[in-house]
């Protein structure tokens, strides 16, 4: 359903629309990212464009080594084939939402990473890797 909230570790991801809800045009996902919490390792998108729209706290984005701080009312583009990551080093919870074009990339890549980190323990990178591998992103 469209509410249902992901959850990988503490961040929680929820999908306003998926690629097949609109031809493959785009996904759109909200992303709540708690401060400090264990964040995706720096990745690129093989296969298609990311555009952040920040709406609650700020979450500091990292793109092709520039850092940049995005804040409510602020929106960064990050082409496919750019190196990027992400962290909350703020005292509030960022939420921000997130758009994917072309909208190849579904809910199910973030259900089975969240399956795995979730596990308890020391995450298994090596099969978070082929996760990320099999849905265009590769980590760098």
């Amino acid at each position: 359903s469209p509410q249902e909230v992901i959850r990988i570790g503490q961040i929680e991801v929820r999908y306003l629309l998926e690629g097949a809800d609109t031809n493959g045009a785009l996904a759109l996902f909200e992303a709540v990212i708690p401060p400090n919490a264990r964040v995706p390792v720096p990745h690129r998108h093989v296969t298609y464009d990311e555009t952040v729209c920040a709406i609650a706290g700020t979450c500091t984005f990292t793109v092709e080594g520039h850092e940049l701080a995005l804040a409510p009312g602020h929106a960064l583009f990050i082409p496919r084939g750019a190196a990027h990551g992400f962290v909350n080093r703020g005292n509030e919870p960022a939420r921000f939402l997130a758009t994917v074009t072309p909208g190849v990339l579904r809910s199910d890549f973030f259900r089975e990473v969240g399956a795995v980190v979730n596990a308890g323990g020391p995450p298994d990178l090596k099969r978070i890797g082929e996760i990320m591998q099999r849905h265009g992103l590769q980590a760098v």
